[in-house]
């Protein structure tokens, strides 16, 4: 299965990260956390790893909309980002949000997830273009 959507920008990782998040602000998402997993293994383990970025970006009334139909939804929403150095350019990952559809098997959230993933999409599409 794929959970993914997923896009390489031409930028290198320092310039990605700010205009990521802008995107998806653009878009309703909110920036509530930031996850340095490159920073966090170096510390903890001592291992090396490139760039690597958890964004905790989320779309307020979209998460109230999908929790007023199912409170363990949370555990499904798309709302991590990763932003993550490659050789050539800057990775950009978010989890599709038909994963939340499709996991609990509740068609009633389609309406919200189709309407996460124009957003996602869009935001998306703006760092390529």
């Amino acid at each position: 299965m794929d959970y993914a959507r997923t896009i390489t920008v031409d930028m290198p990782y320092r310039d990605a990260v700010p205009r990521v998040k802008e995107a998806f602000k653009a878009q309703g998402f909110g920036t509530l956390t930031e996850i340095d997993v490159q920073a966090t293994l170096k510390e903890k383990l001592d291992l090396e790893m490139e760039p690597y970025l958890i964004l905790g970006t989320c779309n307020p009334h979209l998460a109230h909309r999908a929790l007023e139909v199912d409170r363990e939804i949370g555990l499904l929403l798309p709302c991590n980002v990763v932003v993550r150095a490659q050789e050539h350019g800057t990775l950009v990952q978010a989890l599709d949000p038909q994963v939340m559809v499709r996991v609990p098997e509740r068609e009633e959230l389609r309406p919200i997830a189709e309407e996460a993933d124009a957003r996602i999409r869009a935001a998306l599409e703006s760092l390529t273009s």
